[in-house]
């Protein structure tokens, strides 16, 4: 899972979620269930074992879930026995495992970016310029490429944007800004306003790059529009992980980094200009592509070793539409071990994603107890998810279940074990009329729907229903807030940040017996209620006009039509 930047604060509790029928959160106090019971103990008991198989997967015997190694054995074992004991269908006669093709590339040597040019210098790496090359290769050089700053390096035909138009940069090397002109302008008429776009993700940026034809593609970094400072693209660790293609990946750029926004600054002034002037023209609506008259050089030998792990996935077939599927999804990975702490070595990742994982098991077990759906429902728990969302990016360009014909996708990262809260955090709010059925059952739990208060942090693409997205498929991510129907936001909010600041990618996320999973089931109760309606009716869902994947979602149909 990537950082909940939300929870470092306070949610606004009365922004309530901007669709129709949804008004002021109700007070509640007042609130009562169909059933006569307050809404804080509404909906709390779905499944009694999901404590149960949290505990089990966040345990030392586990060996933090790590991907192909012994704690992943165990884990796909475990999950494995738990789907065949239930009585879902297997996906290969008798396994329920999809085999993931990794690739561990370890940057053993990289040498200082040479800028040659209008500007003469060395880029000190890591200090100055952090660059990698994902082809799977023990060694790549960039030599004399020319420097060419191409804005913030979109392609983006629905808002008639352009940034690489009449130029060939075969050879060359891009420079750009991260995030995208929404963000850059708050003008909420421009791309998604406040609220990033894929467009602004670095990864789309560098995949942009690649099939423009690019050699080399650099990010200048500025904290507030990539919401992270410079330390967390450049002093973790170097070592990456990514799909094996056929191709090796050599149809990818041979390099990839980030540049200090100082960097960009000294490459902008030796042509006689400023960041903040070529912002401008980037913005303007007329841009046109600026060579930098430099050229940029550098050099990667890498060591690398191929693996094999597992997504595990198991179905419930449709009775009346079995083509037409609906995903439940969770990442089972974590971090690993870290064998330089003898007294504590054990990412066990109890609330990342031990609870995900828990809460698709619970699911699926309350699901094979209802009666048969009309169309199919699949629980897809992915590896590799932190090392880059890979085992959901697997899945998706190698679907168990045909994705034009996947009706939505559920994610759960990261559940709720701070009790019953009043809001329900819709993460990309206004993306997918998926959000329609959300609230609607929300509001039967005497609940309220509220957007994550950041939305240009880009959270609704860093956990693993982007991957399908990127496909086409509407995805729901969702979970309980902060506002405690006892203790209130800040108290919710303070338990989030605290999490944070502990715990998260520490040995220190464990489970603890002052968990309290009421929330958890309550937020179950959710996705149960929309994938059943979904699975039990002629509901297509569908990104909102101008979102991004819509136009392949249209394509998709007329695929299945």
């Amino acid at each position: 899972m990537k950082p909940m930047y939300w929870f470092s604060g306070t949610l606004a509790a009365s922004c309530c979620l901007a669709l129709s029928g949804c008004g002021q959160p109700a007070q509640q106090s007042d609130v009562v269930a169909a059933d006569d019971t307050p809404w804080y103990q509404h909906d709390t008991d779905m499944n009694p074992r999901l404590a149960e198989y949290i505990k089990t997967l966040a345990s030392n015997e586990f060996q933090g879930r790590a991907p192909a190694t012994a704690g992943e054995t165990k884990t796909v074992a475990y999950l494995e026995d738990h789907f065949r004991r239930i009585g879902l269908k297997p996906i290969d006669g008798d396994s329920y495992k999809q085999p993931v093709s990794l690739v561990q590339i370890d940057p053993v040597q990289v040498s200082g970016m040479t800028i040659a040019g209008a500007l003469d210098t060395t880029l000190a790496y890591r200090d100055e310029v952090m660059a990698w090359t994902t082809r799977v290769v023990d060694s790549v050089e960039l030599k004399d490429s020319e420097l060419v700053f191409v804005g913030y390096g979109i392609v983006a035909p629905e808002y008639n944007w352009n940034d690489y138009e009449g130029l060939d940069v075969a050879g060359k090397t891009v420079v750009m800004f991260v995030n995208d002109p929404g963000y850059a302008t708050q003008n909420p008429e421009l791309f998604n306003g406040n609220a990033m776009t894929y467009y602004g993700r670095w990864t789309y940026k560098f995949e942009e790059a690649a099939r423009q034809g690019a050699a080399g593609a650099l990010i200048i970094h500025e904290t507030e529009p990539a919401s992270y400072g410079w330390g967390v693209v450049a002093h973790g660790s170097p070592i990456k992980f990514d799909l094996i293609s056929e191709n090796k990946n050599m149809d990818r750029s041979k390099i990839e980094g980030w540049i200090t926004a100082e960097t960009a600054g000294r490459l902008f002034t030796a042509i006689d200009t400023d960041i903040e002037t070529l912002r401008a023209q980037a913005l303007s609506g007329d841009f046109k592509p600026v060579s930098l008259n430099s050229t940029a050089s550098i050099s990667v030998k890498n060591n690398f070793r191929e693996l094999i792990s597992s997504n595990v996935v198991g179905y419930i077939e449709g009775s009346t539409y079995p083509d037409e599927t609906i995903i439940y999804m969770a990442h089972w990975d974590h971090l690993g071990m870290d064998f330089s702490n003898p007294s504590n070595p054990v990412f066990n990742g109890a609330q990342d994603n031990a609870s995900g994982t828990g809460a698709v098991m619970a699911l699926a077990e309350y699901f094979v107890q209802q009666p048969q759906p009309e169309r199919s429902i699949a629980f897809v728990l992915v590896t590799a998810e932190e090392r880059g969302l890979l085992g959901s990016a697997w899945y998706a360009e190698h679907p168990v279940f045909p994705l034009e014909t996947t009706v939505a996708a559920i994610n759960m990262d990261v559940m709720n074990v701070y009790g019953p809260m009043k809001d329900m955090v819709v993460v990309g709010l206004g993306n997918t009329d998926l959000e329609e059925i959300l609230v609607k059952y929300t509001e039967q739990q005497g609940r309220y729907a509220v957007p994550e208060p950041n939305p240009e942090a880009g959270i609704a693409y860093r956990s693993d229903h982007f991957s399908l997205s990127k496909k086409g498929v509407p995805i729901l991510y969702a979970k309980g807030g902060n506002d405690h129907y006892q203790h209130g936001a800040e108290w919710g909010a303070a338990q989030r940040a605290e999490f944070n600041r502990c715990c998260y990618h520490k040995v220190t996320d464990e489970w603890s017996d002052d968990f309290d999973l009421r929330g958890a089931q309550q937020d179950m109760f959710l996705y149960f209620r929309v994938g059943n309606e979904l699975a039990n009716s002629r509901l297509w869902p569908n990104w909102y006009q101008g979102n991004e994947f819509r136009a392949i979602r249209d394509a998709s149909a007329g695929a299945r039509n």
